[in-house]
């Protein structure tokens, strides 16, 4: 049988328990919360006087923050990307009796509620030019990006495992970040962002757990392809109004580090935690070949923690469209 059908199958074995995936870490949208909870309500009286004070408190914040969260809000809209490489997956269809299916929509459906409240939040703070915040947008759904996995199910579970867990970091050191300054309803906002995250991310690294049970070899196969290619970041093709793809990246990425909220420790942190959630250093049965790939994968941290101490973070103040001086 071809790897192709071998990953359909293993999907289709583990379609069978997606009802108690989505049971587990999923939440109805009657239970769980909604942007309009963190915002200032539109229907009442002290609106102007709520939206006042988050535009006194924004002034508070500096612009390399303000660029961090104006780039985990555009990663955050670009959801009609993620959820049409998810629906591509081996073993995943749109029909309507497809459980794969089922938990990619309600998926993307909890995710969709961190674009709306952040987008309307940076709207209100007068801090940001919400047009170029908005062609940028634009511009990351319309390039779309390839993440190196085709429609392996084993690689991109390897992906979002990752990915969330570095979303959940990012969202919660804004949250700090945010505590920090005075601006408590920001930082409650960030920090249960953070949560969905975490849950999500906890879904997705059960998914490949359940996957080693059952072809540990092609999983390992699976990681360490996934590492030696480096997990790359939605917001790699960020651009500006009139500018090529990918142009904003790099910067953006030096003010997420120099600020803290997202580094290469971080990387290499999440990388350590996936190779202990997963317990590669206790899988049997592996052929050859993926004995080989776990080697290499136990050694990778330490050896990226060495370089990542190199690394030198630029000061340089970048200009970026999308900030509005402090008046």
């Amino acid at each position: 049988m071809s790897l192709h059908n071998v990953r359909k199958e293993v999907m289709l074995t583990l379609e069978k328990s997606i009802d108690t995936f989505v049971d587990r870490f999923l939440i109805t949208p009657e239970k769980i919360w909604q942007p309009t909870d963190f915002l200032p309500n539109s229907q009442k009286d002290t609106f102007i006087d709520e939206v006042k004070e988050i535009q006194e408190l924004s002034k508070e914040l500096d612009d390399d923050f303000w660029v961090v969260l104006v780039g985990d809000t555009i990663t955050e809209e670009a959801l009609p990307t993620y959820e049409s490489w998810l629906l591509d997956l081996d073993g995943v269809t749109q029909q309507p009796d497809n459980g794969w299916a089922k938990w990619v929509r309600a998926w993307t459906a909890e995710e969709n509620r961190h674009g709306d409240v952040l987008n309307k939040y940076l709207y209100l703070s007068g801090r940001v030019n919400m047009r170029e915040v908005e062609i940028t947008t634009q511009h990351l759904i319309a390039d779309g990006f390839d993440i190196g996995t085709a429609t392996d199910p084993y690689k991109n579970f390897v992906y979002t495992s990752f990915q969330e867990l570095a979303t959940y970091i990012s969202h919660n050191n804004v949250a700090k970040i945010a505590r920090k300054k005075g601006h408590k309803a920001l930082a409650k906002m960030s920090k249960i962002i953070a949560g969905d995250e975490m849950r999500h991310h906890i879904a997705y690294a059960e998914f490949v757990k359940e996957i080693f049970k059952i072809d540990p070899s092609e999983m390992m196969l699976a990681f360490q392809h996934m590492m030696k290619h480096k997990i790359v970041m939605p917001a790699m093709h960020l651009r500006e109004s009139f500018e090529a793809k990918g142009t904003l990246f790099d910067q953006f990425s030096t003010v997420a580090q120099r600020t803290g909220v997202y580094t290469g420790f971080d990387y290499v942190n999440i990388l350590k935690k996936l190779n202990d959630f997963w317990e590669i250093d206790n899988i049997n049965g592996l052929t050859q070949e993926a004995e080989k790939a776990r080697d290499w994968l136990l050694r990778l941290p330490e050896r990226m923690y060495k370089l990542t101490e190199r690394i030198v973070v630029p000061e340089t103040k970048y200009q970026f469209k999308w900030m509005n001086p402090v008046t």
